[in-house]
């Protein structure tokens, strides 16, 4: 029989807030973030390959990455990974990509998920997405996993959902932006809200009838193409300037009246800033993070340290709770509690005369 399950692994984010590691050039879904031996977005395909074929595998990412994309997945086959020719956000992607497996088989169930996150409970992930694809396939429905919250975090969306007892997906009732601290302690303590990962599941047919209720400018763009043939490349290249650029949670699970969420307890991080990696890493006595050689702490703990050049010799004195990264172009020395604000640093860069060069 068919198998009528695929995954998209979106790739395309240029991750600044891992900053200096991270960059432009070579962002961080390619990077070995916590020294397992696999970058994060060939730890995201190793996981979901336990469940998908490799060929219902595809990955989108930015044109830039297609080639550094295929270095690190050389299982994929190379017309399943496709990138895209600008940045629009993550509605533009979804549709190109419902598009082209619609094309390969149009009874296609179809989980959409980040290159770049961390799951510890790899078999709860795989049963939970299990469950997402038999709903999927059998009913009209735009499914989130949503992940069980350990704490009120403002880094994260927050899915609110309708509670009904034993259920093992619930109707979703509202999507919230990264709240502030008040307001997410409120959602912690309703015990009716839970973190959004960005991972979603559905069938093609429903998806594609979504965009043609909310988003049916874009539809139209779309439907306009061929897919899996020599004509797609130059027809994305010649809409995408004119495609709008707005997320998929704006543009239609906000609005729509038929998503539904699985709760889910994953041991997930998005790892988005240099403090995540700090809880997720092994440390040592002194509460340091370190996965570099030669590198020698004194009153120093809660450090989270990365050397790039494992020949090089550190010496840390006398440093509590910091982000230390070194690598050829550049060095970062932040306290851990500023690491949102990496970003304003990279920007700060930029406008340095040749600025680019360190990014």
């Amino acid at each position: 029989m068919k198998n009528n399950n695929y995954c998209v692994i979106m790739a395309g984010g240029i991750g600044s807030r891992f900053w200096p590691m991270s960059t432009q050039k070579f962002p961080k879904q390619f990077h070995d973030i916590l020294g397992t031996g696999r970058t994060m977005i060939q730890q995201t395909f190793d996981r979901i390959n336990q469940l998908i074929p490799t060929e219902n595998i595809y990955v989108i990412t930015n044109q830039e990455y297609v080639d550094l994309t295929q270095q690190q997945l050389p299982q994929i086959p190379s017309e399943n990974i496709v990138g895209e020719p600008a940045m629009k956000n993550t509605s533009a992607c979804n549709l190109y990509m419902a598009k082209k497996i619609e094309n390969v088989n149009p009874e296609a169930n179809i989980i959409v998920m980040p290159a770049d996150h961390l799951i510890l409970k790899e078999k709860t992930f795989l049963d939970k997405l299990e469950l997402a694809f038999d709903l999927a396939s059998k009913n009209d429905y735009l499914i989130t996993l949503g992940i069980t919250p350990t704490r009120p975090d403002t880094g994260y969306g927050y899915i609110q959902f309708i509670q009904e007892k034993d259920q093992a997906v619930s109707k979703v009732k509202t999507f919230t932006e990264k709240p502030n601290l008040e307001i997410a302690k409120n959602f912690i303590e309703s015990g009716d809200f839970l973190w959004n990962a960005g991972i979603f599941i559905w069938n093609t047919k429903s998806i594609l009838s979504a965009f043609k209720k909310y988003l049916p400018e874009m539809l139209n763009q779309f439907n306009e193409g061929e897919y899996n043939c020599d004509a797609e490349k130059e027809y994305i290249e010649t809409i995408y300037p004119t495609v709008s650029k707005i997320s998929i949670d704006n543009g239609i699970l906000e609005k729509a009246d038929n998503v539904y969420v699985i709760p889910a307890n994953l041991g997930w991080s998005d790892l988005g800033t240099w403090t995540s990696v700090y809880t997720n890493a092994d440390k040592n006595d002194d509460n340091n993070a370190i996965s570099s050689k030669n590198v020698l702490t004194y009153n120093s703990k809660g450090n989270v340290i990365r050397i790039k050049n494992q020949n090089k010799a550190a010496v840390i004195d006398g440093l509590k709770n910091y982000i230390i990264v070194d690598t050829e172009k550049a060095l970062l020395i932040c306290p851990r509690d500023n690491d949102q604000l990496i970003k304003e640093y990279v920007l700060d860069l930029k406008n340095l005369k040749k600025g680019e060069r360190f990014m």
